[in-house]
């Protein structure tokens, strides 16, 4: 069976698409995951990886390979949290620092079946803008940091990133419902109701614009739950990740619609710990409930 430790290099080189990148994220020498991946492949008969002059990228047999590590890797946090509560982790406390999207869209979800294993674990929120999540996590404020765009500092590691697409998302009964995808273009001939510009997501959104077109929304706000409510009423649109309205797809309140032109826009979230700090007991835990969550929804490999 391969070293829980060579599992955690390959798919981290995986996600990354580089060795040093790989390297600073899990804190080691570049030149030990490259021995490990050499000594991996040498193991295999076959190359995992295809070096490119900008990075490395998967192979057939890397793709087979790495699918298997992240079933392992899950599997065995989930044994790891399982042991921990058996062990009478009943008790603690854990704050985690993000932003107003994601604490509004997929983050209830993990709290409320996060406490249905672990009730006695209080769980503190901070929301906050972007520009504050990492101090706040540097500061101690927090145990976890996790945001869209959180700017790389080698105080701070990373534990996993996900990666969603933008798209629409309207009403049910709204009249752009119901196709596989659907332009901007299309878009704009409807009320929009739009993220600031103090939030991340107004950037990306800019991109989208088709050059030359009028881009006049009916609301700009900073608030992701506004942009929800105010989408359940068509013809109104507004724009998110997926897992920001997981939820209200599934009670049936709104649609989400990929943006055909954002196929190569990706929006990256980050779960962030102190670098030098081991996460306690209560933290480990949430971190794997976020990570199984985040990894569900996220754009395949």
């Amino acid at each position: 069976m391969l070293h829980h430790r060579l599992l955690g290099y390959l798919d981290e080189v995986a996600r990354s698409g580089s060795i040093r990148r790989a390297a600073t994220r899990l804190n080691v020498a570049s030149s030990a995951v490259n021995r490990q991946i050499l000594s991996l492949e040498e193991e295999m008969g076959t190359p995992l990886f295809e070096r490119l002059p900008r990075g490395l990228r998967l192979t057939a047999a890397g793709e087979v390979l790495v699918r298997h590590v992240r079933d392992t890797l899950n599997g065995h946090e989930r044994m790891l949290a399982q042991v921990a509560s058996l062990k009478g982790l009943t008790r603690g406390e854990v704050t985690v620092a993000t932003m107003a999207s994601i604490a509004a869209g997929v983050l209830p979800g993990v709290i409320r079946t996060f406490r249905e294993t672990h009730p006695r674990i209080v769980v503190k929120v901070l929301v906050l803008p972007v520009d504050q999540i990492a101090a706040a996590l540097l500061a101690g404020e927090a145990d976890l940091a996790l945001a869209y765009r959180l700017p790389p500092d080698p105080r701070m590691r990373c534990i996993a990133e996900f990666e969603h697409r933008l798209g629409a998302v309207m009403a049910p009964d709204h009249p752009l419902n119901g196709r596989y995808q659907v332009r901007m273009a299309d878009c704009l001939e409807y009320p929009l109701v739009v993220a600031d510009r103090s939030m991340t997501l107004r950037d990306v959104l800019e991109l989208l614009v088709p050059e030359g077109t009028s881009f006049t929304p009916v609301v700009e706000t900073n608030s992701i739950e506004l942009m929800k409510r105010l989408a359940q009423t068509p013809p109104h649109i507004t724009f998110v990740n997926l897992s920001d309205v997981g939820e209200e797809i599934r009670r049936g309140v709104l649609a989400f619609t990929p943006i055909s032109d954002a196929s190569a826009i990706l929006q990256r979230a980050s779960l962030m710990q102190r670098a030098r700090s081991a996460l306690d007991g209560p933290a480990h835990l949430l971190a794997v409930r976020i990570q199984a969550e985040f990894e569900r929804q996220s754009v395949p490999d």
